[in-house]
């Protein structure tokens, strides 16, 4: 994989965007005397399959930890599309919320993909009645009386899919959290990174000092672990997940960004590592000191007299 190897017998062959993972023989894990599945190149760390979950966990608890993301009593409200970064991160937290001492709750956006949200929706709607957790749905429709296909249809510029659905969810998912005293989203290393180059390559350097870690209630507990670990605890954590991509992935940057980083990683072990420990003292400098406003349209915060959403809705009108 980009990041380590996954061994089992037969060998396990996961999806293409994560990575290739090869079987292995008579290695043990480091940690304990059972034998080892996972391999971190980029430390050279064998691990069990519990001591591979644990580390997961301990790695999760000591960021939110460092960067104080949330407290004691805290209300958190955990952003969960249904992929396999957002249900892992749904189950990490629930393990960790009874010693932490706080409580969450799941919130799902259903932007309005046909054929897409589905899935997701009945997935996150299971696990969390099997878990026993706190559970909403709030849609576009519901916030916005659109979708985001109806708004696609209507767009006359060259603003991405993704672009126009981010400025969207970010502020539904304000809404769905609503009395919240921390909203906890799955942004992982790679998002972290991928986003920090969209960013410097877009010459949105106020963006750039917005993503610092631990600067607003907002969080992200898995953003020093890489994206490809993730998609293993879920694996050997059964957790289930939509597999199903977005239609709209690959109509952004990103996705190039990301092979361009996994290509990196596979010649350079443990570049992405070095790189998001980079990201965040550089991050940590540029934090956006522009003064809060309000939105003279909708009323909600903003960095400018007409808030980002309110100027995506006007241009897709």
């Amino acid at each position: 994989m980009d990041s380590g190897e996954l061994h089992t017998n037969p060998p396990l062959r996961i999806n293409s965007i994560y990575g290739a993972c090869y079987d292995i023989h008579g290695v043990d894990c480091h940690r304990c005397e059972n034998k080892a599945i996972y391999t971190r190149r980029y430390s050279g760390e064998s691990l069990c399959r519990d001591c591979f979950s644990l580390s997961i966990v301990r790695k999760t608890a000591k960021t939110i930890s460092r960067y104080n993301m949330i407290k004691r009593g805290d209300d958190v409200a955990i952003a969960v599309s249904g992929g396999k970064d957002s249900l892992s991160l749904l189950h990490v937290l629930n393990n960790l919320s009874t010693k932490g001492g706080y409580t969450i709750r799941a919130v799902t956006i259903d932007e309005g993909i046909p054929g897409y949200r589905e899935e997701a929706l009945e997935i996150v709607d299971k696990y969390c009645k099997g878990m026993g957790i706190q559970y909403s749905v709030l849609s576009y429709k519901q916030m916005y009386d659109t979708t985001l296909q109806e708004r696609l249809e209507k767009r006359t510029d060259s603003t991405s899919s993704c672009s126009l659905c981010g400025v969207l969810r970010r502020q539904a998912i304000e809404q769905a959290a609503a009395g919240a005293d921390v909203v906890a989203t799955a942004h992982n290393m790679d998002d972290y990174i991928q986003t920090f180059l969209i960013n410097t390559m877009s010459g949105d350097v106020s963006r750039i000092g917005r993503n610092a870690v631990g600067t607003s209630r907002r969080v992200q507990p898995f953003c020093n672990i890489y994206e490809s670990e993730i998609v293993f605890y879920a694996f050997i954590n059964d957790i289930p997940f939509q597999s199903e991509p977005c239609p709209h992935m690959d109509e952004g940057i990103r996705t190039s960004v990301r092979e361009f980083l996994n290509e990196l990683e596979e010649k350079h072990s443990g570049i992405k590592n070095n790189m998001n420990k980079s990201i965040q003292k550089i991050a940590g400098f540029v934090q956006d000191a522009k003064v809060r406003r309000t939105c003279r349209i909708c009323g909600r915060q903003s960095t400018t007299d007409v808030c980002s959403v309110c100027r995506v809705l006007e241009r897709t009108a």
